[in-house]
């Protein structure tokens, strides 16, 4: 059974017409359910953390974050967004999650969630330091942190995600490889870090394709060296696209079946409700 619970509709908006291009490419690569996982920066509710936590100041990546929270960002109330989900449902099977970034505030990010009944919800680290290392605009950045500090400040949000417990999914684990910017040292503690993290969280691997279709580095989220030791702790898993247009939806699901497999895995999980059923991963 094809699953894929990351996507998101912000490149266009909540229109049937625009939005049905993701159930056709759904169907035309075999999935037999999708979930739509809107990013926390479409919705109000999430604005004053943004504010709070982004380097917004006159410098290289403050310019450009001012710039990028007032581009196509909270748009939608999460109340338009469970009424569009609704009217979906009434012709798809469609689950509704939501990938929230790395808030520093997590109470905060309690209180917004607990008034819905997402059925799941990715953490995703997408800001370190309050900087969007994911951002090609301001890759230039990179070059002004040791790698040794990045992996470091990279760890340490990901044991915040999991120790708020807030959390069903870590979203794209370690794709902070994706502008080829690769470690001459020994990362297995950092690793080691985060799987265990993740296990006393009791939280799910997101196996994204998006890192291998839409950066540079043109791999599977995570890589190889973290998916051993994600087998050997028995982490959970989905396989996922993080399409962010229709054609992408399902993009290298496959692929993402097969790589998981050669890691021993053999079930994935589908989710409803914040509850999960084992199923073969197909």
């Amino acid at each position: 059974m094809k699953i894929d619970y990351h996507m998101h509709f912000e490149k266009g908006a909540y229109d049937k017409d625009w939005v049905e291009g993701f159930f056709t490419a759904a169907k035309a690569r075999g999935l037999a359910e999708i979930g739509i996982s809107e990013h926390s920066h479409t919705f109000p509710e999430f604005k004053e953390l943004y504010y709070e936590d982004l380097v917004l100041d006159d410098s290289f990546i403050g310019r450009f974050q001012q710039q990028w929270l007032k581009s196509n960002k909270f748009k939608y109330t999460l109340d338009e967004y469970f009424a569009f989900m609704a009217e979906l449902r009434r012709t798809h099977t469609v689950r509704t999650g939501i990938e929230v970034c790395n808030f520093q505030d997590q109470g905060k990010v309690r209180d917004i969630l607990k008034e819905y009944p997402f059925d799941y919800v990715i953490g995703s680290v997408h800001f370190l330091h309050g900087w969007a290392y994911d951002s090609a605009e301001i890759k230039a950045e990179w070059e002004n942190h040791p790698l040794e500090d990045i992996y470091e400040w990279y760890t340490e949000e990901i044991e915040k995600l999991a120790a708020a417990g807030l959390y069903d999914v870590l979203g794209h684990p370690f794709n902070i490889r994706l502008f080829k910017f690769l470690p001459d040292f020994d990362v297995t503690p950092y690793l080691e870090r985060a799987v265990k993290a993740l296990k006393q969280a009791d939280m799910i691997v997101d196996v994204n394709t998006g890192t291998l279709y839409r950066y540079p580095i043109a791999e599977i989220s995570p890589y190889p060296e973290f998916m051993r030791l994600a087998a050997k702790y028995d982490l959970p898993i989905i396989t996922t696209s993080d399409a962010h247009k229709p054609e992408d939806c399902g993009a290298y699901n496959q692929e993402a079946v097969d790589y998981a497999k050669g890691f021993g895995y053999t079930t994935t999980l589908q989710l409803a409700g914040r509850k999960r059923k084992v199923i073969e991963l197909d």
